[in-house]
């Protein structure tokens, strides 16, 4: 077999919001480059639905009944995965209202899976690597394009993945010299039941506008942003640690 910077063959991989969208589509392409992938969602029977992807592809998968913001079981479920060299933040949630319009509530829920489940997620894989001594580890977590540019009507989603990015970059910093590596993704507009929802009422709409901002011309797919989180899992990326990947079609280009 020829040699492959992306082969995780032998690695055990952990991959929260594994039921559906830019979850499964990483669970999926994660174990067809040869990882152990353990898939975690409150959704059983999405979650059931990716083990079947996975399993008619000939990967390996074990699915894990969680909420993410639920930190005791999450920390069960990383815990009986054994040691780790991948773990997949991707869990999330969108909500809309404006400014004047938000509520504590509101607040609440969105940080609660956004941010604290990304957190809890990263500190329980941090700790499994750490423990283990395992020296390629890789943690990648998830933002949005919406860190890049206001984004009215989302503040709730966009501020906590505001704190996401910080969180990646700090985290970087503390677990360098363990050999664990940690970088954010931050997908422009994908295709997925989340945006899909999000927009049910203009979705055609919506994506034709999304799609003539990008130089390419189109929306993103899960796919497209499961491709990168394989590559910061990977040691395609071993010299990458604290930054934030933007696969976005091109429609925000900062610095």
């Amino acid at each position: 077999m020829a040699f492959s910077p992306y082969d995780l063959t032998g690695r055990t991989a952990f991959v929260t919001g594994a039921a559906g969208g830019i979850g499964r589509a990483t669970a999926v392409l994660l174990a067809r480059a040869g990882a152990t992938v353990h898939c975690a969602d409150r959704d059983e029977t999405g979650l059931s639905g990716t083990l079947t992807l996975i399993g008619e592809q000939g990967g390996t998968a074990h699915a894990h009944t969680v909420d993410v913001t639920d930190r005791a079981t999450l920390r069960a479920a990383v815990e009986s995965a054994g040691p780790l060299q991948v773990m997949a933040a991707i869990a999330g949630i969108m909500h809309t209202s404006t400014v004047l319009e938000t509520t504590d509530e509101d607040l609440d829920r969105v940080f609660a899976v956004n941010f604290k489940g990304v957190l809890y997620a990263s500190q329980e894989a941090a700790r499994s690597m750490i423990t283990h001594g395992v020296r390629r580890g890789s943690i990648v977590t998830m933002a949005s394009g919406a860190v890049d540019a206001a984004s009215q009507g989302l503040l709730c989603y966009s501020v906590s993945k505001a704190a996401v990015v910080q969180l990646t970059r700090t985290l970087a910093t503390e677990v360098g010299p363990h050999g664990i590596r940690v970088n954010a993704v931050a997908p422009g507009w994908v295709r997925t039941p989340m945006t899909q929802r999000h927009g049910a009422d203009r979705q055609e709409h919506v994506e034709a506008a999304m799609a003539r901002m990008s130089p390419l011309g189109r929306v993103g797919e899960p796919e497209d942003i499961a491709h990168t989180v394989l590559h910061l899992a990977s040691d395609a990326s071993s010299f990458t640690t604290g930054q934030i990947l933007r696969p976005n079609g091109g429609v925000a280009m900062p610095w």
